[in-house]
């Protein structure tokens, strides 16, 4: 488990790991980023208290280290992938222990359920769990089991990860997404298991969200530049948005000036806003359906985080694209407030 500035979050998550029903020994290995909140203190609280909980050192916070670091401190044949923010059910390990030997897998995985607090989380977690939010992912609601593209955390083989050389340090978002794909080139199965659910609690504020989708879809441009052809047609669909936004506002801007105008205007302007026209339908579709909440104010948020997560994520796409994620880091994970428990 990655951990950096989780105080709040960081015990409920550590017991739902520790109360996994397995056969056979487990441990839990806290890899500790340099947090500023009292995380690590928390830590080592928790560690003292149970000989299960092992604790390495990530000074650099980045979330592939900090794993590469977890898993070589490990003892066993396998390893499963938690996170701070998440909650584990039950019979999450042992359900997944149980497909890996069925299916032959290097790597299972299951739903991510987002669930929130406030109005804004739980528009958060709705779009997290919506095809419309997140493109439609296996792992955001799901219902086939089958090989999968990738997986959410994912309970892995040891010497498969030995096997392709374990995460990639120089890739700090989409790292699963890196892996996986090395894990289907060298031959292996990457499973998808609908039973297996992870419940996840999205980030609490709009600029955190911004934040985050900014550094997620960079990330994902940098891979499109490291993996062309390997990547998806859903990944590119928030860029066109973002671009076919910015052309709007540059022939909104002609036409006031009378740069443009007659037939080539006009069928310049049907080309650039019928589709932004047709995305602000279905984005109003969807917040005043089901999958928009139950109150005004759950629509309202709906409406807002939408956009918000395509645009974020399309423009850290394409500046990702074009010159690379560099060291672009997920600035939503610092600073001393986080997700809080209900």
């Amino acid at each position: 488990m990655p951990v950096l500035n989780e105080r709040d979050y960081l015990e409920h998550a550590v017991s739902t790991v520790l109360g996994q029903s397995v056969d056979g020994p487990m441990e839990l290995i806290l890899a500790l980023g340099p947090s500023t909140d009292g995380t690590t203190e928390l830590a080592q609280r928790i560690a003292s208290d149970d000989a299960r909980v092992r604790l390495v050192d990530n000074p650099a916070a980045d979330i592939p280290i900090g794993l590469n670091l977890a898993i070589a401190a490990g003892s066993y044949p396998i390893i499963v992938r938690v996170d701070a923010h998440s909650e584990l059910e039950d019979d999450y390990t042992r359900h997944a222990l149980a497909t890996l030997a069925r299916v032959d897998a290097a790597n299972v995985g299951g739903v991510m359920r987002a669930r929130g607090r406030t109005p804004f989380q739980r528009a958060v977690a709705r779009a997290y769990n919506s095809p419309i939010g997140l493109g439609g992912g296996a792992y955001h609601g799901g219902a086939r089991e089958g090989e999968a593209e990738s997986a959410y955390l994912g309970v892995m083989r040891r010497d498969v990860l030995e096997e392709v050389g374990g995460f990639d340090e120089t890739i700090r978002r989409g790292e699963d997404w890196e892996l996986n794909l090395r894990i289907r080139r060298a031959g292996h199965r990457v499973w998808f298991d609908p039973q297996l659910a992870v419940t996840y609690w999205p980030r609490e504020s709009w600029v955190r969200l911004a934040q985050q989708f900014v550094a997620t879809g960079r990330w994902r441009g940098e891979l499109v530049r490291r993996y062309p052809g390997r990547n998806p047609l859903r990944f590119f669909a928030p860029p066109a948005l973002v671009v076919d936004v910015g052309l709007a506002v540059i022939l909104t801007a002609l036409c006031a000036f009378g740069a443009v105008g007659g037939w080539f205007g006009l069928v310049a302007a049907m080309a650039v806003y019928l589709p932004i026209v047709a995305y602000l339908a279905i984005i109003i579709g969807v917040a005043l359906g089901p999958g928009g909440g139950k109150g005004w104010r759950d629509k309202l948020w709906t409406t807002a985080v939408l956009p918000t997560m395509h645009l974020a994520w399309g423009y850290g796409f394409l500046a990702g694209v074009l010159v690379g994620a560099r060291d672009t880091v997920d600035t939503s994970r610092l600073g001393t407030r986080n997700t809080p428990l209900p």
